[in-house]
């Protein structure tokens, strides 16, 4: 067996180019661009990489972006009155700030003053409880764009034995949320997990965002498995892989996503997506 490849390039640009369709519209119906403000702190190299590609998607699919690029020593509270500004502003529907910050502010302070109306990332507790209670309204866009891929290949989840690999904020518990939504049997697994290998070969979707390259050994993959990874890490001689031993898990799985080309580029997309339902949840 060798897996067949889930390309989220394309269905991202599949994504993209509807939104910008949904966008001329509205415009044409003379309602306002939706509008995405990026706040940067610091210059982070994969930080700077992140943003610019955030920025250059909303510029293709016609999202306003506004730019905010503050230097590493930002107080805590200047960047808190500066969202509070934003969270005022009628022309910004949604407010991202790229994560991580610097070690002198604290995340969950800087994620709950956002207004959850317009927390693009879907991280706020206001959003992130919505989920836990099977009414999403903004969703965490890495396991969103993960459900999406899913779904646009035309790939089962009801009933399915999932097992998520990580249980960090910004992936795994909304994603093992997110399989719970869709009806999946789910267990999420994690640094004490005990016999890691045993929960993986027993998946019928797996997916993985941990951060460490090559953690999931492909012998580990039951046969026809559907393999998700979330993880992007550049190795030594500058190439980027993932959390699974992408090869020998193809051998044994049915679907499986690339990286880079898997997920990462879905991730934008629905951080666009969010961005437009914000503003017609905000208009409604």
């Amino acid at each position: 067996m060798t897996a067949q490849l889930i390309d989220g390039k394309a269905i991202a640009a599949e994504v993209r180019q509807q939104l910008k369709e949904e966008i001329e519209q509205d415009l044409a119906a003379g309602l306002h661009a939706p509008g995405l403000a990026v706040i940067l702190v610091g210059q982070d190299p994969a930080s700077q990489v992140y943003v610019r590609n955030k920025r250059r998607a909303c510029e293709e699919a016609g999202v306003t972006s506004f730019s905010y690029d503050l230097p590493a020593e930002t107080s805590q509270q200047a960047l808190l009155d500066r969202i509070h500004q934003l969270n005022a502003d009628p022309q910004v529907d949604c407010i991202l700030v790229q994560l991580p910050l610097p070690d002198h502010i604290d995340s969950d302070s800087v994620i709950e003053t956002i207004d959850p109306a317009k927390d693009v990332d879907g991280f706020h507790p206001y959003n992130m409880g919505r989920l836990a209670q099977r009414n999403p309204t903004l969703r965490p866009c890495t396991p969103y764009g993960v459900i999406h891929l899913l779904q646009r290949y035309g790939i089962e989840l009801e009933g399915k034995e999932a097992v998520v690999i990580g249980a960090s904020n910004i992936v795994g518990r909304p994603m093992s949320l997110e399989l719970l939504l869709a009806r999946s049997t789910v267990t999420t697994c994690h640094s004490r997990t005990r016999d890691l290998a045993a929960h993986v070969a027993r998946a019928e979707i797996v997916v993985v965002g941990v951060g460490r390259p090559g953690m999931i050994k492909g012998e580990w993959i039951r046969e026809g498995a559907v393999v998700v990874d979330v993880g992007i890490n550049r190795l030594d001689d500058g190439r980027l892989a993932g959390d699974v031993e992408f090869e020998s898990a193809r051998k044994r799985a049915a679907w499986i996503t690339p990286v880079p080309g898997g997920v990462g580029p879905m991730t934008i997309a629905m951080l666009l997506k969010n961005t437009l339902e914000a503003k017609r949840l905000q208009n409604a």
